[in-house]
């Protein structure tokens, strides 16, 4: 009996699964989970103080601009989820402006993130280190080098988890998402229970517009704090490529964690104003915590750990997406191509994660270096300006292209116009030499670009660091297909 070819279905299955590409591993509650883990961070247990001081403490004033904050966030949410479905790639807002509006601008973009994420990952591990040390210290600040080593520990303790499981990193972004709502749900929900029962603080909220109405710039300055508690809602982009039925997926995941976390947020603040007054709040360093020794005070440790638990959730879904931004640069050609290889075990971008755990590990030994940073804030409205040009360009210039969700068109044109103000605002405001410092170091991109991406410029002696690379860290190019897409 001779051997033909099998029809065998199972067949189709296996040679799918042996393809080098990554695995549709992510569903529709690990998207939520990735989403509202990348916005809630610290933020809004130690400082929602920045809304409500440049609303001149009117709570009616405050309330509003966190909502609104939300609403241009859950818009701009709907723009990406367009690009998402259409253009379900790996690097979020990367392979979109490339395919919009051209390599020059994606590599500008590739060039300020492998320097800026990291350090905004690094930042996160050291306020996670502050976290984790301070209540085995007391009153006393823990040693420097101590939060240093353990912000690496954890670091790299993510990095190696990312680099060798996605769905074991999915798991624990579902876990430590549910731990900091949990928390979070703590806080709204004693809100509500002690609010009917405080007549003072009923009346905060019946004359919530009674006190002294902010300027325009004192409310645009608001705006930006709201906006930058928001800061995450892009992330589920980066992992397009990897979420099961994406068309479906990331409008639902968009559509559900986006308005999850503005009502999150609204009562939570709202509770905050029932227990403390508007300069009480303002004047608290850590505003969860003065909440719970009036509220829970024999339970008061409980905060402390939410905002540990909080920021190292927030930090896992950080470092996923950009070891994914690194995986799309390099399959563009624009990183080194080992980069983009994956590991022939587990098919996860390893190297990737290597890559941007590596830079972020430099920015905490000298922790300095991270001050630096603090002026590219603008950059990344550029580039959440630049991503919604792109939008608008391929509706105009790829018709066709199969878009299974469509956004209403004015939304894109709006969020071009409230990126630039929110780009040009901090500059014109307060005027600060660091800008032009960070804005020359965006143009340097052009001195890598032009002789290594335009004219090709290679050397022979890296091929055979890569060969070695590729063997220590048994790694291997993607797939002609899943490469492909980015051309």
């Amino acid at each position: 009996m001779g051997k033909g070819k099998s029809d065998d279905p199972k067949d189709g299955k296996r040679k799918e699964k042996a393809k080098m590409q990554l695995k549709r591993n992510i569903g529709y509650f690990d998207g939520v989970s990735f989403i509202i883990g990348s916005i809630v961070g610290a933020g809004i247990f130690v400082s929602p103080t920045g809304v409500l001081k440049h609303s001149l403490l009117n709570v009616g004033v405050a309330l509003t601009i966190w909502t609104a904050s939300g609403l241009v966030s859950l818009m701009g949410s709907l723009c990406y989820a367009e690009l998402g479905t259409a253009l379900p790639f790996s690097g979020g807002e990367y392979s979109h402006i490339k395919r919009g509006l051209g390599s020059l601008p994606a590599f500008v973009f590739i060039w300020t993130s492998t320097f800026t994420k990291p350090a905004s990952n690094a930042a996160r591990a050291l306020l996670f280190a502050e976290y984790a040390t301070q209540p085995f210290y007391g009153i006393c600040p823990a040693p420097e080098v101590l939060k240093k080593c353990l912000a690496l520990a954890v670091l790299w303790s993510l990095g190696i988890l990312n680099g060798c499981s996605v769905k074991m990193a999915a798991w624990v972004q579902t876990v430590f998402t549910l731990l900091k709502m949990m928390a979070l749900s703590v806080i709204a929900i004693g809100g509500i229970v002690l609010i009917g029962g405080r007549k003072e603080s009923l009346a905060r909220f019946e004359d919530a517009f009674s006190s002294e109405i902010p300027n325009a710039s004192q409310i645009a300055e608001a705006f930006f704090q709201g906006l930058y508690a928001y800061g995450g809602w892009w992330s589920l982009n980066y992992m397009a490529e990897e979420m099961k039925n994406p068309s479906r997926n990331i409008p639902l995941t968009v559509m559900t964690a986006v308005p999850a976390v503005i009502v999150f947020y609204l009562l939570v603040n709202i509770s905050y104003l029932t227990v403390l007054t508007p300069k009480e709040i303002v004047s608290s360093v850590a505003v969860a915590v003065t909440w719970a020794d009036r509220v829970i005070p024999s339970v008061a440790w409980i905060i402390p750990l939410s905002v540990a638990v909080s920021i190292f959730g927030a930090l896992n879904s950080s470092m996923f997406t950009l070891g994914r931004l690194s995986y799309a640069g390099s399959q563009s050609g624009h990183l080194p191509v080992l980069i983009s290889m994956l590991n022939v075990h587990s098919c996860t971008p390893a190297p990737a994660m290597i890559f941007s755990t590596t830079i972020a590990s430099i920015f905490i030994i000298p922790s300095d270096l991270i001050m630096l940073t603090n002026y590219f804030g603008f950059s990344a409205w550029l580039m959440i300006g630049l991503t919604c040009a792109s939008l608008i360009v391929l509706r105009y210039r790829e018709p066709h292209l199969h878009r299974p969700y469509k956004v209403f068109l004015p939304v894109p044109f709006v969020m071009v116009a409230m990126s630039f103000f929110l780009v040009l605002a901090p500059i014109v405001w307060s005027p600060n030499l660091q800008y032009v410092y960070a804005f020359l170091f965006m143009l340097g991109s052009l001195v890598v670009y032009l002789p290594f991406i335009h004219f090709k410029l290679h050397f022979a002696f890296l091929d055979k660091i890569t060969c070695h690379l590729q063997l220590l860290l048994e790694v291997s190019p993607a797939d002609e297909s899943a490469e492909s897409k980015y051309e």
